[in-house]
């Protein structure tokens, strides 16, 4: 994919760095192309809960860290405001690290001179606050079915099928999944208004999403693991939410192509096509 893409803002989150679920290769050829003067990345970007449990840092992992930092030598401005899953970064709002600024909330100017409050919105997850042994029994129940869809998806590629997410199917047909996700965006929604704000960009729920409640901008991110999805705000002030999976999918399986070939014409098997 040779065309690149510059952006007045670009919103990140729920990344879970450290997860196995995690769509690493997918986010690197996504920040391949994509830039920004002002970066947010909302929450959960590593996952503390599952390093805690195994160590699982893939070079890949480690290479998406690497590329934000080297995003921030470059210039870009980011903000880096820590969720659940990350949490012990909470212990270093107003820090710097790599030109990284950690930050327990912010408000963002859009272009158009609009307010958005930027938080990840576990604050107001009852289960998260008030038990949070059940949001590691969720955690896992989580994981199991991504699991699951991994191997489904393998078993779809073989018969070219497109990649679906077992658990983005699951929040739709549940209902009690479905009134979860309703009454948290209802929640933060509000808590836009509390604080003057025109809007609000979160993530925390793997929702991604671009919608008005009562008269407030709602956005939400979504996350890495399953939907691969990012927001971006171009210099006018319009913001746009990127569904990257297949997209990323297709640029990654070109790069697979050009390598192998080039692989089998560095061992004289195979000529190189133009």
């Amino acid at each position: 994919m040779s065309q690149n893409f510059h952006h007045r803002a670009l919103f990140l989150s729920d990344i879970h760095l450290g997860k196995k679920g995690c769509q690493a290769e997918l986010l690197l050829s996504f920040l391949k192309v994509h830039d920004a003067e002002h970066i947010y990345l909302i929450g959960d970007i590593f996952d503390g809960w599952r390093l805690k449990k195994g160590w699982y840092w893939p070079q890949t992992h480690n290479d998406v860290v690497q590329k934000i930092l080297r995003k921030a030598r470059k210039g870009s401005k980011i903000i880096y405001i820590p969720g659940n899953h990350d949490e012990v970064m909470r212990n270093y709002f107003g820090t710097h690290f790599g030109g990284i600024e950690v930050k327990e909330s912010d408000i963002f100017e859009s272009a158009n001179g609009r307010n958005y409050l930027i938080i990840h919105g576990d604050q107001f997850d009852v289960v998260i606050k008030n038990a949070k042994w059940l949001a590691h029994v969720g955690d896992w129940a989580y994981e199991t079915v991504l699991n699951l869809s991994t191997w489904l998806n393998k078993f779809r590629r073989l018969w070219g099928g497109q990649y679906w997410s077992l658990s983005r199917w699951a929040k739709y047909k549940v209902k009690s999944a479905v009134n979860f996700i309703g009454d948290y965006e209802d929640i933060l929604s509000s808590e836009a208004k509390r604080h003057d704000a025109d809007g609000i960009i979160c993530g925390h729920i793997h929702h991604p999403t671009i919608k008005k409640i009562n008269d407030v901008e709602y956005l939400n991110t979504g996350d890495w693991v399953e939907s691969c999805t990012a927001i971006t705000e171009s210099f006018s002030g319009k913001f746009e939410l990127i569904y990257w999976a297949e997209t990323g999918a297709k640029s990654l399986q070109i790069d697979n192509d050009i390598h192998q070939k080039i692989d089998s014409k560095s061992r004289g098997s195979e000529p190189l096509e133009a």
